[in-house]
Parts: C-alpha cells; sequence; structure tokens
C-alpha cells in the first residue's frame, strides 16, 4: 500500500546557480526510478542558515511531493545521500 509522502531538500548551489532546475530534475528522475509517482515539486528559494554548517553560509530549499511503497522510502533516501547536490533531506509521510 503507497503512501504519500513529502520529501524537503536543501542542495548546496555553490557555483552552481545556473543549474538549479536541472539538478531538481536530475532528483525527480532519481525518486520515479524507485518507483515512486512524484507529483509536484515546490522551489522554496534560497534561505540563509542560522548558524554555518559545515561552513556552509546558505541553501536552496525545494519540496517534492510524492507517492510511494514505503519500502522505497530507504532507498531514495540512500541515493539521495550519494548525490553531491544534497546538502540536507528530510522525508515527511503525510496523513491520510
Amino acid at each position: 500500500m503507497s503512501h504519500k509522502y513529502e520529501l524537503t531538500i536543501v542542495l548546496d548551489t555553490r557555483g552552481k546557480e545556473e543549474s538549479i532546475d536541472k539538478i531538481l530534475g536530475q532528483i525527480g528522475k532519481e525518486i520515479e526510478s524507485e518507483g515512486a509517482r512524484l507529483e509536484q515539486i515546490d522551489q522554496l528559494g534560497r534561505k540563509k542558515f542560522a548558524y554555518n554548517p559545515r561552513k556552509v553560509d546558505e541553501g536552496f530549499y525545494a519540496n517534492f511531493h510524492f507517492e510511494a511503497e514505503p519500502a522505497a522510502i530507504e532507498k531514495v533516501r540512500n541515493r539521495l545521500k550519494l548525490n553531491g547536490d544534497v546538502f540536507l533531506q528530510h522525508v515527511l509521510r503525510k496523513s491520510a
């Protein structure tokens, strides 16, 4: 039984300003390759961090709304950990 999820990511875009749409498209394809059905991508824009984690001042925030089997979530998270553009990630299961 599939569930709806919201994935929030923060991209480290230092030196990659012009390719944000391309990076988000690639991440969307990675999510779909694990069997998820991508519904929407919300670009929330660039925001400064309250403190400097790992010497990064700001990041580009985006939300991915998708439907997937619970087993696919761990695969998606592992793929994003290997993606050098993804600075932070958080997956939230939406209530019905």
